[in-house]
């Protein structure tokens, strides 16, 4: 075997590798959308015939419409709540040096570790006990339990990467602790800010175990929903359901990319 034969073999397997991972993490994602052009009444795959009517029977389902539009809101006030109080929170951990630091870091960070079922009951025990009936301050507040640590660990992550003596200049130079925050730090945790943001919403309108425990008649998340109309009748529809979902998800990346020059950002 020839020396460049030899030298090629590691990348031919890689690419194999590769495009290996990519039908393996695409295929769950390409099976629903086909299943949602079926012609046939039930889900067979591979799909026969093409058709958009299981589309517009789940767009003017308002069972779906109704509780998508509340899964927005309420990711969104989850998503901001987030970023709001992860970036402070990551910015003192990152910054400063305190008794019980680490303490404070495992506590924001254990909901990635025990399971969402489980904080799900916790907090539910928790707003009984205090006597908080309001499904949707509750909801919200959940959810953010759930996605600050996204946040957190994102811009942690970016603050690490800045030269404090950068700060330190501007401090010298005049500048006060806010002005220095948004002028100088700001835009260099951005990235992670975003990508965090990002993740918090996606978790967050996703989110199925807080939402079960926490919602009430009038405030039914998209994920509890899409549950229940899967138990009363699986037909294509649910596909559809999922094909617009995984499309939502896209729009998310591309409008982000789109306005904040994500990629360009993170190469920075």
């Amino acid at each position: 075997m020839s020396a460049d034969a030899r030298q090629g073999a590691p990348g031919i397997l890689l690419y194999g590798l590769s495009a290996l991972a990519v039908v393996f993490l695409a295929a769950p994602l390409i099976v629903p959308i086909a299943i949602s052009f079926s012609d046939t009444p039930f889900v067979t795959f591979p799909p026969r015939g093409f058709t958009l009517k299981w589309y517009a029977k789940i767009l003017n389902e308002p069972e779906f419409t109704g509780s998508f539009q509340f899964s927005l809101l309420l990711a969104t006030a989850a998503a901001a709540g987030s970023i709001v109080l992860g970036t402070l929170a990551a910015f003192a951990l990152q910054r400063y040096r305190f008794p019980g630091r680490t303490l404070v870091q495992s506590l924001i960070l254990s909901p990635l570790v025990f399971p969402m079922l489980v904080t799900g009951i916790a907090l539910l025990r928790f707003f009984t006990t205090i006597g908080s009936h309001n499904a949707l301050v509750n909801l919200v507040i959940g959810h953010m339990l759930v996605t600050m640590p996204y946040v957190v660990r994102t811009v942690t992550a970016s603050l690490a990467l800045i030269d404090p003596n950068i700060e330190d200049a501007a401090r010298t130079l005049g500048g006060g602790p806010l002005r220095v925050f948004w002028r100088i730090t700001r835009p260099r945790i951005m990235p992670g800010i975003v990508a965090g943001g990002l993740f918090a919403f996606v978790t967050s309108f996703d989110n199925y175990p807080i939402s079960m425990w926490l919602a009430d008649a009038e405030h039914i998340p998209l994920p509890l929903t899409i549950f229940t109309l899967t138990a009363r009748f699986f037909d294509p529809s649910i596909a559809a359901i999922a094909a617009l979902m995984i499309a939502f998800s896209m729009l998310i990346v591309l409008a982000i990319e789109k306005a904040t020059g994500l990629r360009k950002a993170m190469s920075v």
